[in-house]
């Protein structure tokens, strides 16, 4: 798997369709409602992208299968903190057709290469606690649990 950087119109497709997944994962963890979802995640991307493709310290790639094509898109950026330089792993999508044939394996160990080669010292990345699938594949690249929140409905 290659990370092959996005073009401006791969970009913009790439936003749109990141801010309305990143709003509906939030809807269903319980975080958000779904009346504020979009205009929250609309914020947040412009916190971690305010320049778009030109954003100091971030990472914009497509996927590129050298079968299949570009497979998906990967999203992180860099920063520097007290444990060194650090890559934080915004968003991955493997798409749907591509999936279970080992390209999310291939992915990360893509990432953690370029990573490498960026100077970075840790990567980090959130999981929405629904997704077992990918909590399933980071654990079994190596990441570890920092840190857990859970909640209960009681109302109803």
């Amino acid at each position: 798997m290659e990370l092959s950087p996005m073009n401006t119109e791969q970009f913009a497709s790439f936003r749109r369709r990141s801010i309305e997944d990143f709003a509906q994962e939030k809807v269903e963890a319980g975080t958000w409602a779904p009346e504020e979802a979009l205009q929250r995640a609309e914020e947040s991307y412009e916190r971690y992208l305010p320049e778009g493709l030109e954003t100091p310290g971030a990472y914009v790639f497509n996927l590129m299968h050298p079968v299949d094509g570009i497979v998906g898109y990967l999203w992180f950026n860099i920063t520097e903190n007290n444990r060194g330089k650090e890559a934080f792993l915004l968003d991955i999508v493997v798409e749907e057709a591509y999936r279970g044939k080992g390209y999310g394996t291939e992915t990360m160990d893509a990432l953690e290469k370029t990573a490498r080669s960026l100077g970075v010292d840790r990567i980090g990345l959130h999981v929405f606690g629904h997704n077992e699938r990918a909590s399933s594949l980071y654990r079994k690249m190596g990441y570890e649990v920092t840190d857990l929140t859970m909640y209960k409905e009681i109302k109803g």
